[in-house]
């Protein structure tokens, strides 16, 4: 069973690069980058190569046997 971890935002969005960074998914941006270009970033399900795609509270992202549910303050 995947690893799942709840990070909290306290914005309207945050963008999926930075969220990959935030969450200590990946060690830099260009990291975030690079994975999100290789789809194997998923959002709710289904592989997202947008890095700049915003991810609110309520959507999941997977990446590396481990899944981001975001939440609200």
């Amino acid at each position: 069973m995947p690893e799942t971890k709840k990070i909290k935002i306290n914005t309207e969005y945050i963008k999926l690069d930075q969220l990959l960074k935030f969450a200590g998914l990946t060690m830099t941006g260009g990291e975030a980058k690079t994975a999100v270009a290789s789809g194997s970033v998923m959002v709710n399900g289904a592989p997202c190569l947008l890095r700049g795609k915003k991810i609110r509270a309520g959507d999941t992202v997977s990446y590396n046997g481990v899944v981001i549910e975001v939440i609200s303050q």
